[in-house]
């Protein structure tokens, strides 16, 4: 019988496949950490896309507040919504449909009328809240799209 220690003496090649192999092992990892990172880059972009559209339809919720003839008087017949912005408005129109990567639209649809909420200091009888929704959509990049609907009242006669 011939000793175990005999047939480990010739070693030529070894190296070489532990060299390949170590290779091998190395090449995997590389590959891996490259589909990690290119997933990761497509998840990134398509968080600040959906981030832009977003901020444009919070845009337009701050539009609507800032433009009372959408929710005044003017607006107090139930199913009827007033949309945003006019296209009259030619200057702001313009820059949000052409000038920018984002833009916003949507409507204020008078719901109906009811005594003020308690706690605002509204006399119940003389004043009465005016329920609204608005419906605010902003546009982004990749033709993205959010939708934020709200409701809000406004006090009057």
């Amino acid at each position: 019988m011939q000793p175990i220690v005999s047939n480990f003496k010739n070693q030529k090649g070894f190296a070489i496949v532990v060299v390949l192999s170590v290779l091998a092992l190395i090449t995997l990892v590389g590959i891996m950490a490259t589909r990690t990172t290119s997933t990761e880059l497509q998840i990134a972009t398509s968080d600040e896309i959906y981030k832009i559209s977003f901020y444009a339809a919070e845009a337009a919720r701050a539009y609507v507040l800032s433009n009372n003839n959408l929710y005044g008087s003017a607006n107090i017949n139930p199913g009827t919504p007033v949309g945003f912005p006019d296209d009259s408005d030619d200057a702001v129109t313009q820059a949000l449909k052409e000038g920018s990567i984002q833009y916003f639209n949507g409507d204020v649809e008078y719901l109906s009328a009811s005594t003020p909420p308690r706690g605002t200091g509204f006399q119940v009888g003389k004043f009465k809240a005016h329920i609204y929704r608005m419906t605010c959509t902003g546009y982004g990049p990749r033709d993205s799209e959010t939708t934020i609907e709200a409701g809000f009242y406004r006090i009057g006669f």
